[in-house]
């Protein structure tokens, strides 16, 4: 496994590998559930990207970016473990550069439920990282997992309406023994509301 820090070492470690390209985005901190979309995408795939980067941009002001766990250490060699052939860990200047402005924004969808609670900053925090990471690793295919149900819808729809070239694999969300599903968003609540809002959209 190659661990790169720049957008320009992450193409240039991709040029020659063969396809199907599939890409997990991650902020890091590895659980089963992490690991179970990796296997999937390890499965479906000629080469293997992984991205780890804990997203500034989503965090609101009474959330505590600084406090969010982190192991690169521990995610490296688990990734390592299950057959990643890059691991993307940028630095947050590399995604953001100081004069960064552009930001992606979505109607509908993204201004509701978890964003009522969060502030619609969150989505636009999600929005805007999921279209750099497709943008900077090109991959044919995407992996989330579906407790992120709002997200997941979101993502979706970023793809149809701005004409990414990505299949959005939804795997199925895996509890660890004796746990709520993994994960910090995806309540029953949330996902049928969700789902109610989606039928207005799609």
């Amino acid at each position: 496994m190659r661990t790169v820090r720049t957008v320009a070492e992450l193409r240039e470690a991709l040029r020659d590998l063969p396809r199907p390209l599939g890409l997990v985005p991650t902020m890091g901190a590895f659980h089963e559930g992490h690991l179970s979309l990796i296997r999937r995408a390890r499965e479906e795939n000629a080469t293997m990207v992984v991205s780890l980067f804990v997203n500034p941009a989503q965090f609101g002001p009474s959330e505590d970016f600084d406090a969010y766990p982190r192991d690169e250490e521990r995610d490296a060699r688990l990734a390592e473990e299950e057959g990643v052939d890059i691991l993307f860990a940028p630095p947050v200047d590399e995604v953001y550069p100081p004069d960064h402005q552009t930001y992606v924004v979505m109607e509908g969808i993204a201004t509701i439920l978890e964003a009522e609670k969060r502030g619609t900053g969150h989505f636009k925090g999600v929005i805007t990282v999921v279209t750099k990471l497709f943008n900077m690793v090109g991959p044919d295919r995407a992996y989330f997992g579906q407790k992120d149900a709002q997200q997941v819808l979101i993502i979706r729809k970023l793809v149809r309406d701005l004409n990414f070239p990505v299949e959005i694999v939804v795997c199925p969300t895996i509890r660890e023994p004796g746990s709520p599903p993994t994960g910090k968003t995806g309540t029953s609540q949330t996902r049928k509301a969700a789902a109610d809002a989606a039928s207005t959209i799609f």
